[in-house]
């Protein structure tokens, strides 16, 4: 039993190494979707299937820092001894960041559901992007340096972590393939009102 349960346990080097896969794929994933910004009219198709693509990675990411905050306020041990990141990061950019993260995807989901392509939710969606980015901009400054050595290191329980990875993106890309005929509508109303404004 000790065996297998050191498969699947890597404490706290294990959530560091899973938060780090995770912000990876999320750099990969947003380089991708942040190109479809120079031509969203043509690429909102692309920028829609990414977007969903990104929401169970996302998840992934805001559970391991979870866990990791979690962990830390109930006192145990390897994680108290760490310690917390820093207060400006604690309590400024990772409240923001998040609350961002939550209207941003949120958002950019009704619009989809409800096939709107201006109004007062697309200005949300808009507006959130823009805190979004300097929140996710000092982060990613502030972590990025240490993924290499995280990615690295042998911990127990890689296969697991490697499976939630895998699991994530799985999941955004069949969550994103069903979504692709409301995901057509919204790029032809979209097409459309071009369309008309051009003319």
């Amino acid at each position: 039993m000790s065996r297998i349960r050191r498969l699947f346990v890597g404490g706290l080097r294990g959530n560091e190494q899973l938060t780090a896969v995770a912000a990876v794929l999320l750099l990969v994933l947003l380089f991708v979707e942040g190109m479809t910004l120079l031509n969203l009219g043509a690429l909102l198709t692309v920028h829609v299937f990414v977007g969903l693509l990104l929401i169970p990675v996302v998840a992934l990411k805001l559970g391991s820092t979870g866990w990791r905050m979690l962990r830390y306020y109930l006192g145990a041990r390897e994680y108290v001894e760490r310690g917390p990141p820093r207060l400006f990061l604690r309590a400024l950019v990772a409240p923001i960041l998040i609350l961002s993260t939550t209207v941003l995807f949120g958002t950019g989901t009704a619009i989809l559901a409800l096939g709107q392509t201006e109004g007062a939710l697309v200005a949300l969606h808009k507006a959130s992007f823009i805190l979004w980015f300097g929140a996710a901009g000092v982060h990613v400054l502030a972590h990025a340096w240490r993924l290499p050595a995280l990615l690295r290191h042998v911990t127990p329980g890689r296969g697991l972590r490697v499976a939630l990875a895998t699991g994530a993106v799985v999941s955004g890309l069949v969550l994103a393939t069903i979504a692709l005929p409301a995901v057509d509508r919204l790029q032809d109303a979209v097409s459309a009102h071009v369309g008309v404004d051009s003319e």
